[in-house]
């Protein structure tokens, strides 16, 4: 095998990634968080039970974490068309990146919120506290490091997600190691992108754990 490696288009592909990874996970947290914290309070038994719309979201969010990313991707291009004017390239990828993480972050938060203690709840709403006012001063900072270990997670994801994009020109490392590394049989360029996303991760992960260490109090 020859190394005739084009860092010039590594460095391209790896910003793209990046880019894609930054939009995507800013907005998955936005929504996944948001989506979260609703199934949350609208579960059963909870301060603002609601059992038609939870089952309506837990009904939307199953379906859309069961599909399989690229099939995603290809049957939501009408609306990624809509958002961005483009179905290629970074911004062709991102809508797709969010639809396909916010679901599975917000069963995350969802799930962060539930292993609160009850009493915390209840002590709030003897006080006076509105649900608001409970989200906001209670729930997000008692669950703040299982938050950060759920946003960590979906973060990785997004980066497996974004190499999958390149199946359809969806661009960065993913799409390079296809158009190379597997349709040109560039070995060398496949192993350099897969090196470059283990780094990725492995940065992901150690920020991420440093993180939950530093906001856990137990």
């Amino acid at each position: 095998m020859t190394w005739q490696i084009e860092w010039s288009e590594i460095g391209k592909a790896t910003s793209d990634t990046l880019i894609m990874l930054g939009w995507s996970t800013l907005f998955t947290v936005i929504i996944g968080l948001a989506l979260g914290i609703i199934l949350f309070l609208t579960a059963k038994g909870q301060l603002l039970q609601n059992k038609p719309l939870y089952a309506v979201l837990s009904l939307v969010v199953n379906i859309l974490r069961s599909v399989p990313f690229v099939i995603l991707m290809i049957s939501v291009f009408p609306l990624t068309k809509l958002l961005v004017h483009t179905t290629i390239g970074v911004k062709g990828a991102i809508p797709p990146l969010v639809i396909a993480a916010a679901p599975f972050l917000a069963r995350l938060v969802e799930s962060a919120l539930r292993e609160i203690d009850g009493g915390v709840i209840e002590a709030a709403q003897s006080m006076g506290a509105t649900p608001w006012q409970i989200v906001w001063r209670v729930l997000l900072p008692e669950a703040r490091p299982a938050l950060l270990s759920a946003v960590t997670v979906t973060a990785v994801t997004l980066l497996s997600y974004s190499a999958m994009s390149g199946v359809v020109g969806g661009g960065g490392l993913g799409d390079l190691a296809l158009r190379y590394g597997y349709m040109r049989f560039r070995t060398d360029i496949m192993i350099v992108t897969v090196v470059f996303l283990v780094i990725m991760v492995q940065l992901l992960q150690t920020v991420g754990d440093r993180l939950v260490r530093r906001f856990n109090r137990k």
